[in-house]
C-alpha cells in the first residue's frame, strides 16, 4: 500500500475540515486505498474521532518537517503511553471530567495513560482572529514545557497537553458553520511549540468553563463539539499509534502525493513537497486563505474540483 499525505491546515474557516472533524470521513475514504500521514486537524472531532490504523496521526510541525525531509516517521510496534499534562488553571469540577475520560478510555478501549500531571503555573492561553486567520499567543510556555518533561521522564512516548481556555470561545459564525475557529490557531502554537522542543509525538485538546451538552440541533459541522463535555477523546484515540519521529523509518521518498485545499499552498509543507519532487493535489476548498494554483505555478501541481475525483486520478494513477 502506497503513502500519501493529506493536511487541512488549522484556524483558516475551510469550508470542509475546518469545523469540527468535518473532513475524516473523507480522509477515511482515501485510507482505503492508501496508509495516509495525516495532521490532528483532519481527523480530530471531539469525543469522536475519524482516526484509524492506515493513518499515520503527526502534528502540524512534525508533518511540516517530514515533507521537508528534516525527520523520518516510525510507527510504533505497540501503542504509545500517552501522557496527559493538565494547566493548573483548570478549575477543579472541569479537571474530574477530564480525569473521567481518561479512565474511561483505559477500560473501554485499553489506552496506555500514565499518570497525568499538572503544570507548575498558569500557561496563560490568548487567541484571537486576525486577519481571517485564528491566532494568539502563550504567555507561560516554560511551564507547560517543564510539565511535558516531567511526563517523558516519567515513561511518556506521546503527549497530550490539556490547556485552559476560559469561557469566551464562542463564535458565531464557526458555531453556524460559516466561520473560523478561533481556538485553532493558538492550539496549533501550543502542539508546535512542543514537538520542536521535545520531539515527540503530541496533540492540544482545549479545555472550557462551561461543560454543557447542547440540547439544540446545532450545524451538523460543529455537531461533534456540542455532544460531549470535553474535546480529549479524539487526541488521546489518535496518539496511541502516533509515529515517533527519527532518522530511518518512513521518508518524504515514500509519500506519492500531498492533498491539500487550493488556495492554502503557501504552507511549509506544500514548499517542502514541491522541493522533494512530491506531487501537489490541490482540491477546491474554500478558505480565508488565497495561495492557490493560479499563484505557485507548478507542473507538479494538479487541481480538482472534489476530494472524490482527486481519489479516484490518484487511485488510476
Amino acid at each position: 500500500m502506497s503513502y500519501i499525505a493529506f493536511s487541512l491546515p488549522t484556524g483558516i474557516g475551510a469550508q470542509t475540515g475546518g469545523f469540527a472533524g468535518d473532513i475524516g470521513y473523507i480522509v477515511r475514504e482515501f485510507a482505503k486505498y492508501f496508509k495516509v500521514i495525516v495532521n490532528p486537524n483532519a481527523v480530530n472531532g471531539g469525543i469522536l474521532s475519524a482516526i484509524n490504523q492506515n493513518m499515520y496521526y503527526v502534528e502540524g510541525y512534525a508533518f511540516d518537517e517530514f515533507l521537508c525531509g528534516n525527520l523520518a516517521l516510525k510507527y510504533p510496534q505497540k501503542p504509545n503511553k500517552i501522557g496527559v499534562l493538565f494547566d493548573c488553571d483548570i478549575p477543579e469540577n472541569i479537571l474530574n471530567v477530564h480525569i473521567n475520560t481518561i479512565n474511561a478510555l483505559k477500560v473501554v478501549q485499553g489506552l496506555n495513560i500514565i499518570e497525568p500531571v499538572m503544570t507548575k503555573g498558569p500557561v496563560g492561553v490568548e487567541f484571537s482572529i486576525k486577519n481571517n486567520i485564528s491566532s494568539g499567543t502563550i504567555l507561560n510556555p516554560e511551564t507547560m514545557l517543564y510539565g511535558a518533561k516531567e511526563l517523558i521522564k516519567n515513561g511518556a512516548t506521546a503527549l497530550a497537553i490539556v490547556c485552559f481556555f476560559g469561557d469566551d470561545a464562542d463564535d458565531e459564525a464557526y458555531s453556524n458553520g460559516v466561520g473560523i475557529d478561533p481556538i485553532g490557531g493558538v492550539e496549533a502554537i501550543i502542539s508546535h511549540l512542543v514537538v520542536k522542543e521535545l520531539k515527540i509525538p503530541s496533540a492540544h485538546a482545549p479545555a472550557f468553563c462551561d461543560i454543557d451538552i447542547s440540547q439544540k440541533v446545532e450545524n451538523k459541522k460543529v455537531a461533534s463539539e456540542c455532544i460531549s463535555s470535553t474535546y480529549l477523546p479524539c487526541v488521546l484515540q489518535g496518539l496511541e499509534f502516533a509515529p515517533s519521529f527519527s532518522n530511518d523509518g518512513i521518508t518524504y521518498k515514500d509519500v506519492e502525493y500531498l492533498i491539500v485545499s487550493n488556495g492554502a499552498l503557501g504552507s511549509k509543507a506544500v514548499l517542502g513537497a514541491l522541493e522533494n519532487n512530491i506531487k501537489i493535489c490541490a482540491v477546491k476548498n474554500p478558505s480565508k486563505l488565497d495561495v492557490g494554483c493560479d499563484k505557485l505555478k507548478s507542473s507538479d501541481i494538479l487541481c480538482f474540483d472534489s476530494y472524490k475525483d482527486c481519489l479516484e486520478f490518484i487511485k488510476k494513477d
